[in-house]
């Protein structure tokens, strides 16, 4: 059966005032929901609107302050770390890289570390504010244990996202978003919600034994890092993950490792906490802090068309870079409209009616 599809406004604007219904102020409802609906539009439905009842849980929960306090706690002229009150991610992680983008505009770059936050959605929005201003953006962030280090049964670290977008000149921007592990979490959910079985490679069970089972996580298992086994590179996926949670957390003084808390409301945080919520790095570049933005631009250009121009594998028309495809999906959603299965929208139906927000089926 195909997925029923729903306008960009109507799902934004439906986000939008169950946020102000859990006490956001206009200003924050306005950018989570934003954000939440920037990765249904990129085909990152695992970060979208599917989330948004997870978000609600966490406030019910009392884990979430939905009219945060964000504050700068530290600075100097070209870093900073905020303290994000325990606030939405969705919110915290743009306002962090707006403070990015303005030490950069006066330094060349700027850098910027983030505790006591929460799930921050999708990274390439945030990465994405930088193009505008000429700029890189630089994004990651931890999350809560759910992969094994290689050679670990134990889940030790987050699937723990990069992502950079880098301006170009006529050519669409390059923007690389990437989880460290060998799939994100959100994978695995869409999987489970659908009972379908996970590829090898992906998962392992509470043994360290790898498995197909999209319910393993349930059981004690764990998320494997890029690569999946040691022979195929996952010690390099360990490496990732660890860089992004020790810029993240250890240099922000946010929960890192195991005691980062999780998404999930039904789960409690880890005991003996090591910081202060999760936490994110994000940073921006001035492309004319290193040479002209016109040169840089045009070897973007060149770049892009030279990857473009490789010779591609039999099935394949040709290569794609970083951000294509999402580039593609955005074009389309806009025009068509958005998908939601039917348990999302059951979900959304169900979060509507607490608050008493409708929620229409048809689009």
């Amino acid at each position: 059966m195909k997925a029923p599809l729903f306008q960009y406004r109507q799902l934004k604007d439906f986000a939008h005032k169950i946020f102000l219904k859990i006490g956001c102020s206009e200003p924050h409802a306005n950018t989570a929901s934003h954000v939440l609906l920037s990765a249904d539009l990129r085909g990152v439905d695992s970060h979208g609107l599917a989330r948004l009842s997870g978000y609600v849980r966490i406030w019910e929960a009392k884990r979430v302050e939905p009219d945060p306090q964000i504050e700068i706690v530290h600075e100097t002229q070209s870093t900073a770390v905020i303290d994000g009150d325990g606030g939405l991610g969705l919110v915290i992680a743009p306002y962090a890289m707006e403070v990015a983008i303005a030490k950069a505009q006066k330094c060349g770059t700027g850098w910027v570390a983030v505790k006591n936050s929460n799930h921050f959605g999708i990274a390439a929005t945030h990465a994405m504010m930088a193009l505008p201003h000429d700029m890189i953006g630089i994004v990651m962030t931890n999350a809560s244990a759910l992969v094994a280090p290689t050679f670990s049964t134990e889940r030790m670290l987050g699937t723990n996202p990069i992502c950079v977008a880098i301006p170009a000149g006529i050519e669409p921007a390059f923007v690389a978003d990437f989880a460290t592990t060998t799939v994100a979490n959100g994978k695995i959910e869409i999987l489970e919600r659908n009972n379908e079985l996970a590829p090898l490679g992906w998962i392992q069970d509470k043994n360290g034994t790898p498995t197909q089972d999209s319910q393993v996580l349930k059981k004690g298992g764990a998320l494997l890092p890029l690569g999946g086994d040691r022979e195929h590179g996952s010690h390099k996926g360990f490496c990732l993950a660890a860089w992004v949670d020790i810029f993240s957390a250890v240099l922000s003084g946010a929960n890192y490792g195991p005691w980062v808390p999780p998404f999930v409301s039904f789960l409690a945080p880890p005991p003996n906490p090591v910081g202060k919520g999760i936490g994110h790095f994000l940073g921006a570049m001035r492309v004319d802090a290193f040479r002209p933005t016109s040169e840089f631009k045009s070897d973007m250009d060149n770049w892009i068309r030279r990857f473009r121009q490789a010779t591609p594998v039999s099935g394949h028309k040709q290569v794609i870079i970083p951000g294509d495809p999402e580039r593609q999906i955005e074009k389309e959603r806009l025009e068509l409209g958005i998908p939601l299965s039917s348990k999302v929208v059951e979900d959304l139906g169900n979060v509507g009616k607490k608050f008493g927000v409708a929620f229409q089926t048809l689009s």
